[in-house]
């Protein structure tokens, strides 16, 4: 995972682009299909420290959530919770653990996307390195199938928080997957390819014949490429945000 150097000081500038590229994310996740019914969250952070967070308000859908609505909250004051609009406590516990404990996840993406969901559910559910976007994640992604409880536990965020250090992405058993980036940009392009990932995995199982992977050394020089290419996926989020402006820029309100 690529280790960011945050700013000593956040102004109010910057929290007014931070609001309208995670109200993109939203927008830009539920026209992928990546979200699922009202409780999936996404978050990203606005102090240095990385504990003062926007969330997505209870229970909003992703294709409505707007700039001025994302919920600020503290991972160190959970009263910030108490507010009526607060997400729901497993967005708390997930989201709060990582950004308390994380301070270069900047952006934190947690999802039930169908083909990433469905691996999760696989005995085995590693991602073989049989194409291009399966070894982006060679050496990048863990995978937790140590799952103790529901998500609104507190136990249980502080648990994924701990495993998820030092990774980009996270496969969690039984659930569904996290993806952390030091900006919106960077933690989308992380989401879109993980899911396009499984996609192929799950289409290539589906045939009944063996996979081919890369050997390790392969995979290796793949991911490192990509590492190569970080620009890309801003251009892909700009090029995203731009859709949503000349179809409905609501988002940015």
């Amino acid at each position: 995972m690529t280790v960011l150097n945050a700013p000593a000081v956040l102004g109010e500038l910057d929290e007014a682009q931070i609001r309208v590229d995670l109200a993109a994310a939203f927008r830009i996740a539920a026209r992928m299909d990546l979200h699922e019914s009202v409780s999936n969250h996404f978050s990203a952070a606005v102090s240095a420290d990385g504990k003062k967070f926007l969330c997505n308000p209870k229970w909003r859908h992703f294709s409505l959530v707007r700039a001025s609505e994302l919920v600020l909250l503290d991972a160190d004051d959970p009263s910030t919770m108490e507010r009526p609009d607060a997400p729901d406590p497993s967005a708390w516990c997930i989201h709060g653990a990582i950004h308390q404990r994380i301070p270069t996840a900047r952006a934190v993406l947690h999802c039930h996307p169908p083909y990433a969901t469905a691996l999760a559910g696989l005995a085995d559910p590693t991602l073989p390195p049989i194409d291009q976007a399966t070894a982006r994640f060679w050496g990048r992604m863990v995978y937790d199938m140590e799952i103790s409880g529901p998500p609104d536990d507190p136990a249980e965020g502080a648990r994924v928080a701990g495993a998820l250090v030092g990774h980009a992405a996270m496969m969690m058993g039984n659930h569904g997957v996290t993806v952390v980036g030091e900006s919106v940009a960077h933690a989308f392009e992380e989401l879109y390819y993980l899911e396009r990932a499984c996609r192929s995995v799950v289409l290539a199982l589906g045939t009944g014949r063996p996979l081919r992977p890369m050997d390790d050394d392969l995979a290796a020089s793949v991911s490192r490429m990509w590492a190569r290419y970080t620009d890309q996926g801003v251009a892909h989020f700009a090029e995203q945000k731009t859709l949503l402006d000349r179809d409905d820029p609501s988002y940015r309100d």
